[in-house]
């Protein structure tokens, strides 16, 4: 599979909380040949990166082991480059080729550290736009993605609801819950209490808050996992004899198991901090904590009353970062502004980290989506809405490929 990477300089941009950078480069990857009407624009989630399928011979280089969604992108997969031209944009204010905190600022000849603007999810969306227009793609056929990048394809149809015919946000919802909003801001107030983390100006040969930022994405993982996925991978086991500690502990922890789902936790805390800024994670948080549809808007089916193309929700059983009845009044916002709409429930024990782990489940309903619309989705619908705390309600939209 071919692939195109580089990275586009949009010149000024100006964000949303009014500020502006003299200069905005986005690094992006494309697959696939355009035709002038086969564009699919893939939204990445918080952490990750342009890099969503296919090998390169520098893999690792932006920091990750391999492309985060190869699994669904590629030739004969569910977004199917033989046949679409795929497209991911590294977001502004991430540290994986595109401008943001770490990167330098041309007036100063240091890195922008706290002083770069805040950033919105509307700026990501605005930024990829502008991408498209610099590569002469007028018109999307599609935009798809998962978690954060769901409220990414959210508001494609809110701002330029002309230039898209599907979308499909994935374990996502037009706003983030209060329980998600706490543990956001205790991961960002783990990075900002770190004494490394000088106020945001640690760039250079100091040390950088890891241990704040470790901990910021160990408090992310737990979000993303399930009660079922985490007893079923790690139980109350011991870690093995030759696990370490990575953190200091107390007096008493010698008497103590070091228990294997610590492991798992800090094995992974310490892999992220070796290829993520920590502003970065601030600025993303923020971005994605901050996300309204109906910002601007007296409702969520105002926000969308623009937008006449069709649309596929997909939410996971076990997901509580963003919940099937989330997920389902998305689709009922969507409905109500006459949009055609699927809404399909997988069941599914992986959590908020299914749409990355189930690529079985995943990707059957988005290729016959992305080819034949809401039409050729197979969903069913049941008279009752999914219920939150009720821990055995029946699926709003079962599709004939859930499990």
């Amino acid at each position: 599979m071919e692939v195109e990477r580089d990275t586009v300089s949009l010149g000024a941009f100006e964000f949303e909380c009014g500020r502006s950078v003299p200069e905005l480069e986005v690094a992006y990857e494309a697959y696939g040949e355009f035709t002038g009407d086969n564009a699919v624009l893939v939204c990445h989630a918080l952490t990750g990166s342009a890099h969503v399928a296919g090998r390169h011979a520098d893999d690792g280089t932006d920091g990750q082991a391999r492309a985060w969604w190869d699994d669904i992108v590629g030739p004969g997969k569910a977004v199917d480059t033989r046949e679409y031209y795929v497209l991911c944009a590294n977001v502004p204010g991430s540290c994986y080729g595109t401008t943001g905190p770490e990167s330098t600022n041309p007036e100063t000849g240091e890195p922008y550290g706290t002083d770069f603007p805040a950033v919105t999810v509307a700026d990501w969306t605005e930024a990829q736009r502008r991408l498209l227009d610099e590569l002469g793609i007028p018109h999307l056929h599609a935009v798809v993605g998962g978690s954060v990048g769901g409220m990414n394809v959210i508001e494609w149809a809110k701002q330029h609801p002309d230039h898209v015919d599907r979308i499909a946000p994935i374990a996502a919802a037009a706003r983030l819950d209060v329980q998600c909003l706490a543990m956001d801001a205790i991961a960002r107030r783990a990075i900002t209490t770190d004494d490394d983390w000088q106020g945001g100006d640690y760039y250079g040969d100091g040390p950088e808050p890891t241990d704040g930022l470790a901990l910021a994405r160990q408090i992310g993982h737990v979000m993303y996992l399930s009660k079922a996925s985490m007893e079923q991978k790690f139980g109350r086991r011991a870690a093995g004899r030759d696990a370490a500690r990575s953190f200091p502990t107390d007096p008493a922890a010698g008497f103590f198991p070091y228990r294997d789902v610590e492991s798992y936790l800090d094995y992974n805390a310490e892999s992220f901090v070796e290829r993520f800024d920590a502003n970065s994670y601030l600025y993303l948080t923020r971005a994605m904590d901050n996300y309204d549809l109906s910002a601007g808007f007296e409702s969520d089916e105002d926000a969308l009353a623009a937008y006449n193309g069709e649309a596929l929700v997909m939410s996971f059983t076990a997901d509580w970062h963003f919940t099937p009845a989330q997920a389902e009044e998305l689709a009922d916002a969507l409905r109500r502004a006459d949009v055609p709409t699927a809404h399909h429930l997988v069941e599914s024990d992986h959590g908020h980290d299914a749409f990355l782990v189930e690529p079985e489940s995943v990707g059957p309903p988005l290729s016959d989506f992305l080819a034949d619309g809401v039409e050729g989705t197979a969903v069913t619908d049941t008279d009752e809405p999914p219920e939150d705390d009720d821990p055995s309600f029946a699926p709003v939209h079962t599709s004939l490929f859930s499990d």
